[in-house]
């Protein structure tokens, strides 16, 4: 069974994370995840770029991962 800090792990090599949080229960997942390559993206492309990283993971061992992406810049802002 996968943890939240295996997919923490999986994400942080697969691409560069300013802020990173993953939390779950072995079958669903919730991860927040702040990145520049967020960048210029929308919410859809944002999600396609984790799915990439996690590739074939999120068929064969993340059944449910909900996710909030954001740039630098969305969270300083979301924080004031």
């Amino acid at each position: 069974m996968v943890t939240p800090e295996e997919i923490r792990g999986y994400l942080s090599k697969g691409m560069a994370c300013d802020e990173l949080e993953v939390s779950g229960d072995g079958q669903h997942f919730e991860a927040v995840i702040v990145s520049a390559a967020f960048s210029g993206k929308s919410r859809v492309q944002r999600h396609q770029l984790v799915y990439q990283v996690l590739g074939d993971r999120m068929r064969e061992e993340i059944h449910a991962l909900s996710m909030k992406t954001l740039t630098p810049e969305e969270r300083r802002s979301s924080r004031d």
